[in-house]
């Protein structure tokens, strides 16, 4: 190597080092924290175990407040809803007040728990289209959740705050906070008036230690969040940059077959210098891969985004929600799937409608549409699945464990929160992209899709940032040492 490029690698490695120390410093410290405590976020069991149960309506005798909740096809009509129909979920939304939520079938969603723009809020005993909750409802909404009314104290309402940058929320803003007596936070979607997101004192106080620095929030929703993925994937690459040249100069100045002088393979004498030179050779590659990883982390300049064809859900469901006539009244879909229903979702399944009862476990209970259990057709399902993409299917795995591919994660990470059932099929087309999908097999739903471009994801930013690995994850602590 020439003397002016090997002045140009001390060069670049020091001046980088003095540059970005305390940024590395705050990402490895921040990123310790987040091995614990995750950006806020409401899972799927949290949700159902605090929404109240559809079933209270007709306690103590009240069987008219259950009577009293149109069935969809009585809904429909008295909206005089015209258009397709995707799915309808029946809850307990607003102030603990039955609502039933429309999502038209252009406007449909993978997940059940994510609300897309277009999405219609209608009462469930008058059909009429209900408005943006207010403060008044968002309070009631808080008290529902919460299971008391005392100690509430309304915070306004936001458009976005240090805690609710997830995109996933977009749908639902603006959003009302409310405090609990016990200090947590519960953020209310305007749109339809259910809690969308929850913020303990201790995950906010913990957040601006993890997950709020670590991911520079700070830039987020002022002059500079235009400018958010940029500035950190150029920080990454600086990172990487800093790394990679203080490994050519460790290299450069470690004395392989002769020592220096002192009797030394590393000529600085100091014993900070010693030390960084030995430990920064050693933990070279590691430090790489971690900054590296980090930037995969925001799939920078679309890498993983894939021209790989969108898998047809309907290929599986079917056409719009339909075949409703005569079918059951909450009332006796609720008598048949039992006491602690939080949710009724009518969706199609094989070309059938299917009513899937929610208790507090993600797991529902499957009814037809005359409250008659209901089974999935496995082979009827194994048939259709071949029309999920345009491509030959090659085959059908059964999955009764978690893999490489398919795993869960603890709910506060990251990927984790998200519901994981198991047995899976895992369907692989031989398209150009190597396309897996992952079918429930009890529910009919696809789960998710891998092609080439999010597995290569799933190795460069999942196992090389935060060694989601099944042999570490299932042998804790061994894992949070390894990642420490």
């Amino acid at each position: 190597m020439s003397h002016s490029l090997k002045r140009w690698c001390y060069l670049t490695h020091r001046w980088l080092g003095i540059a970005l120390c305390l940024l590395f410093a705050m990402w490895f410290a921040s990123g310790m924290v987040m091995m614990y405590v995750g950006y806020p976020k409401l899972t799927v069991q949290e949700r159902l175990q605090h929404l109240p149960a559809l079933s209270d309506l007709g306690e103590q005798g009240e069987q008219g407040a259950l009577a009293a909740l149109l069935s969809p096809q009585q809904l429909l009509a008295r909206a005089g809803w015209q258009q397709p129909v995707q799915e309808l979920r029946l809850a307990r939304l607003r102030g603990g007040q039955p609502v039933y939520l429309l999502t038209p079938a252009a406007e449909a969603t993978a997940s059940a728990s994510r609300r897309k723009p277009g999405t219609v809020v209608l009462d469930a005993r008058t059909a009429l289209l209900l408005p943006q909750a207010d403060a008044e409802v968002a309070l009631a909404s808080a008290a529902a959740w919460a299971g008391d009314a005392q100690g509430l104290h309304y915070l306004g309402q936001l458009q976005e705050d240090a805690f609710t940058h997830s995109r996933a929320l977009d749908a639902h803003r603006p959003l009302h906070r409310v405090a609990l007596e016990d200090g947590n936070w519960l953020y209310i979607s305007a749109r339809s008036g259910e809690v969308v997101r929850d913020a303990s004192r201790s995950e906010r106080l913990w957040n601006y230690a993890g997950a709020w620095i670590h991911w520079l929030y700070p830039l987020r929703g002022g002059a500079l969040d235009r400018y958010w993925s940029d500035i950190v994937n150029w920080l990454s690459i600086l990172g990487m940059a800093g790394a990679i040249t203080g490994t050519v100069v460790g290299v450069l100045r470690w004395r392989f077959r002769h020592p220096y002088r002192s009797g030394r393979r590393t000529p600085y004498p100091g014993l900070l210098m010693r030390w960084h030179h030995v430990c920064g050779l050693l933990f070279a590659a590691i430090t790489l891969s971690w900054v590296f990883s980090g930037l995969m982390s925001m799939n920078p300049w679309r890498v993983f985004t894939s021209p790989a064809a969108q898998v047809e859900g309907s290929a599986l469901h079917g056409s719009a929600l339909g075949g409703l006539e005569g079918s059951a009244t909450p009332m006796q879909l609720l008598q048949a799937a039992g006491p602690g229903t939080r949710e009724l979702r009518w969706t199609m399944v094989l070309g059938q409608p299917v009513v899937m009862a929610y208790g507090i476990q993600p797991k529902p209970l499957l009814l037809d549409a005359q409250a008659r259990p209901y089974a999935v057709d496995a082979a009827a399902l194994y048939a259709a699945i071949a029309g999920l993409l345009p491509a030959p299917l090659e085959r059908i795995d059964v999955l009764a464990r978690y893999d490489f591919y398919y795993y869960a994660r603890a709910a506060h990470s990251m990927t984790g929160g998200s519901n994981k059932p198991l047995p899976i099929w895992r369907a692989v087309f031989a398209d150009a992209q190597h396309t897996w999908v992952h079918i429930d097999p009890h529910t009919g739903a696809v789960l998710s899709s891998l092609d080439s471009h999010r597995r290569a994801s799933r190795w460069l930013f999942a196992l090389l940032h935060s060694w989601d690995w099944l042999p570490l994850l299932e042998r804790r602590p061994l894992w949070d040492a390894w990642l420490i």
